[in-house]
C-alpha cells in the first residue's frame, strides 16, 4: 500500500474530526430533543452511553473538555433529568455521572437519527457498499493507529 492512500485517509479523517464537522451533526441530530439536549450536551450523553458511569474528570478527556466544562453540561442534563449523581465506591469525596433510564432512553432516540442520517448519506452506493465500508471502517479502528 502506498503513501497515497495514507494521504488519502488522513484527509477524509480531518474532515471527520473538526470540531465544526461534529458540531454541525450534533445540532442536526439533537433538534427537537428537548432544551436539554444540544449540540453541547450530545457529547456527553454519548461518551456516557458508550462508557457507562465516569466522572466529569475521567470523561472529560473523552468529550475534549475540561472537567468543569463536563460538570455544567451534566448539570444542564441533571436538571433535565437525563443524568444523576451517584458517589463513587472507590472516591467517597467524587461522584459518578450516571445514565437515568430516561436518558438512555433519549440516546436510544439519538443513536437511532444517526444511523438514519448516516445510511441517508449511503443510500446511493451500490449494494454491500456499506456493509463492506462498516466492516472496514470498525477494522480500521480496531487495527489502525488509534489504539
Amino acid at each position: 500500500m502506498d503513501n497515497e492512500v495514507g494521504h488519502e485517509i488522513a484527509d477524509a479523517l480531518g474532515i471527520l474530526l473538526r470540531r465544526t464537522t461534529r458540531t454541525q451533526l450534533h445540532r442536526r441530530l439533537t433538534e427537537g430533543m428537548g432544551e436539554a439536549v444540544d449540540e453541547l450536551t450530545y457529547p456527553v450523553l454519548s461518551a456516557l452511553a458508550r462508557t457507562g458511569p465516569r466522572s466529569a474528570a475521567d470523561l472529560a478527556p473523552d468529550v475534549g473538555l475540561d472537567r468543569s466544562g463536563v460538570t455544567r453540561r451534566a448539570s444542564r442534563l441533571e436538571s433535565a433529568g437525563l443524568v444523576r449523581r451517584t458517589p463513587d465506591q472507590a472516591d467517597r469525596r467524587a461522584h459518578l455521572l450516571v445514565l437515568t433510564e430516561r436518558g438512555e432512553s433519549v440516546v436510544a432516540e439519538l443513536r437511532t437519527r444517526l444511523a438514519a442520517d448516516i445510511m441517508a448519506g449511503l443510500s446511493a452506493w451500490p449494494p454491500g457498499d456499506a456493509a463492506r465500508f462498516a466492516r472496514d471502517l470498525r477494522r480500521f479502528t480496531a487495527e489502525g493507529p488509534f489504539g
